[in-house]
């Protein structure tokens, strides 16, 4: 029997990068549904993807949204997407796979949060709504499902130096970033793809209900 893995988010960054790491082992089969087949701003959309779901060996919870804006600006649309995208999806998605791990007497569960899920900054209310959010899930699940050997973690990410940030950060900018990361650098995402791998494989028998930061050293 394969070891089955759903990934979201796997068509770019971070995402693309797990799928990348996993799909070379022997044995794994990576389900990494494009927005076509499952938009996680689209509740109708979820739905339908879990109701075609076969069981899971893994959860991956990758794919995310930012949307930078200042109190004043913050509007009902923005705030919904962003909530659907970055917690109740991936909630929902949790739901539709806990049950088909208790069959299978175990299964890993994997969900990004973030640097700004551990502190905050200015622009970053509604992210840190839903990140913040994901470590509360990741540590009341990892009790709720620890007895079914059901395994939950979190990772927050600090810089990484995927596509959307090479194209969006002024080169100066980025050097600034740099500086205040005691290894001096933005993260690549084969570097969290690997932490990512460990933790939703078969050799992670122990932890749970931890949110791994992977930063740096950003926030010592």
């Amino acid at each position: 029997m394969s070891y089955r893995v759903l990934v979201t988010g796997g068509s770019r960054g971070i995402g693309r990068a797990i799928v990348e790491e996993l799909s070379g082992r022997d044995g794994w089969e990576i389900i990494a549904p494009g927005r076509s087949e499952l938009d996680l701003d689209d509740m109708v959309s979820v739905e339908k993807f879990v109701s075609t779901l076969e069981p899971v060996n893994a959860l991956v919870n990758t794919a995310g949204l930012n949307i930078l804006k200042s109190l004043e600006d913050i509007d009902d649309d923005s705030l919904q997407s962003m909530l659907n995208i970055n917690l109740i999806s991936p909630l929902k998605l949790i739901q539709a796979v806990a049950g088909g791990m208790k069959k299978l007497h175990g299964g890993r569960i994997l969900s990004f949060s973030s640097i700004w899920g551990m502190r905050s900054k200015e622009l970053r209310t509604m992210y840190s709504i839903g990140k913040f959010g994901i470590r509360g899930v990741t540590a009341a699940l990892a009790r709720e499902l620890g007895p079914d050997n059901i395994l939950v973690n979190a990772i927050a990410p600090g810089y990484v130096l995927t596509d959307m940030t090479r194209q969006n950060v002024p080169a100066d900018e980025m050097a600034d970033i740099c500086r205040q990361i005691p290894l001096r650098r933005m993260a690549e995402v084969h570097e969290i793809a690997k932490i990512a791998a460990f933790l939703i494989s078969p050799d992670n028998s122990y932890i749970t209900g931890q949110t791994i930061v992977a930063d740096g050293g950003f926030l010592a």
